[in-house]
């Protein structure tokens, strides 16, 4: 089966086929052997936290409802009636105790299980006896450090042993707070005509920061936030899997816990304090870790945690070759200084926000890169080399985007058994 890259570690050179980018082909079996097979973040439990809470969700190209049940127990619910399809709930979010189909109103609790029906005489007294008209589960739902993802493929893997690596990193967040960490607020939703891996490239891609996002970097200067030697030149790695990270210093302040001019004498003395509870806990090493370096984290396929100068959990999904769908949220201790979480706040809506200094300027990079996409006859391959002829790659090179299209490449390349074939015929479920 014809490859996706060229990897020639003799000449340090590696190729992604532009194809990929813009055939509908290819993605019709991403949706299938990506989409469907990989593990998929839902949501954060701080998103939920009281019995009967609800999100509704757009993951892997399915309308899932991420909810608490009456249990306590979190769940995700595939919104669709299994009456006659429609959905069962169409705010975005709340609290109930009942999800009620606006078609024909049949009921659900928030378990998803059926306790209603118009008309229940018309039906045999066996009806649902088996439970097969409740609404349906994903039946793989697990958590790491308050992370909920789902799996639509019922053999696959642990979360655990899919996040791998990745798991350091991700504690390197969640050990943020004693207390925990929450969502803040509703999540910013946007689009971009451009493919959804070129997002996944962008979010951990420092070689583009300083020439594309000067603005910034002239505006944090003012601030006492000017770039020292050293800083932004931290390291790549391939976590497995597809996961990888950059991991760095930079210019601006981090509510954990680096302080910069701009926040004054009080914030300094706030920012020490929080310091040196993460060095009573972790040591300072870990601790010296946690508040001063930067992390931009890959998890295959389509989530990525940014923890810089704030944190935002990001994932995205494609409904054409060239447009995707973008959902970003802010993740923060809880209980956080009220002044901290203004910073912090300030902080993701001035550079991570979709009016910020950065996310206009990567949709208009991104956006143009698929517009150059159509020159991919004459034109065929990306070049992804930066860093190949050192041993410890940068975090300014290209390692972590390598280290995400080896993992592409073996998933679509793979040959299926017969078996897996075998199982694509349809059943009643």
């Amino acid at each position: 089966m014809e490859s996706y890259i060229i990897e020639d570690k003799q000449k340090y050179e590696f190729l992604v086929n532009r194809k990929v980018f813009i055939d509908q082909e290819i993605l019709e079996k991403e949706r299938e052997r990506i989409f469907s097979t990989c593990w998929l973040y839902i949501g954060h439990e701080s998103e939920l936290p009281n019995k009967g809470d609800f999100k509704r969700k757009k993951v892997g190209g399915r309308n899932l409802l991420f909810n608490r049940g009456k249990d306590g127990i979190i769940r995700a619910l595939y919104n669709t009636c299994p009456h006659r399809g429609a959905l069962v709930c169409r705010e975005g979010s709340g609290n109930t105790k009942v999800f009620r189909c606006f078609y024909h109103a049949w009921s659900f609790d928030n378990k998803g299980e059926l306790i209603g029906m118009p008309d229940k005489e018309g039906f045999p007294k066996t009806f649902n006896c088996d439970g097969s008209k409740n609404l349906r589960e994903v039946t793989r739902l697990e958590i790491y450090r308050g992370f909920v993802f789902v799996n639509f493929d019922d053999k696959a893997i642990s979360l655990e042993d899919y996040l791998g690596n990745a798991k350091e990193y991700i504690d390197l967040v969640a050990d943020q707070s004693e207390e925990g960490m929450e969502i803040l607020g509703d999540p910013q939703e946007y689009s971009m005509r451009a493919n959804w891996k070129l997002l996944a490239e962008n979010s951990a891609d420092s070689y583009h920061g300083i020439p594309t996002h000067k603005t910034y970097f002239d505006i944090v200067a003012t601030r006492g936030g000017e770039l020292s030697k050293g800083d932004y030149e931290g390291k790549a790695t391939d976590l497995g899997n597809g996961h990888a990270v950059i991991e760095y210093t930079g210019a601006w302040g981090r509510p954990v816990a680096r302080w910069m001019p701009a926040w004054g004498e009080d914030g300094k003395r706030e920012i020490d304090e929080i310091k040196n509870k993460l060095i009573e806990k972790f040591g300072h090493e870990r601790a010296d870790r946690i508040a001063n370096f930067n992390r931009n984290i890959i998890i295959f396929p389509n989530l990525v945690i940014n923890d810089i100068m704030a944190i935002t959990v990001r994932t995205f999904y494609p409904t054409q070759p060239d447009f995707m769908e973008v959902t970003g949220y802010a993740l923060a201790p809880k209980n956080e200084n009220e002044k901290f979480r203004q910073r912090r706040n300030d902080n993701f809506l001035e550079f991570l926000g979709p009016g910020g200094f950065a996310t206009p300027d990567d949709n208009e990079a991104l956006e143009l890169c698929q517009e150059g996409f159509q020159n991919n006859k004459e034109v065929q391959w990306n070049d992804i080399s930066k860093g190949m002829i050192r041993e410890e790659p940068k975090s300014n090179d290209e390692e972590q985007m390598r280290a995400f299209w080896r993992k592409y490449n073996e998933i679509m390349t793979k040959e299926e058994s017969k078996e897996e074939k075998h199982e694509k015929i349809p059943s009643r479920n």
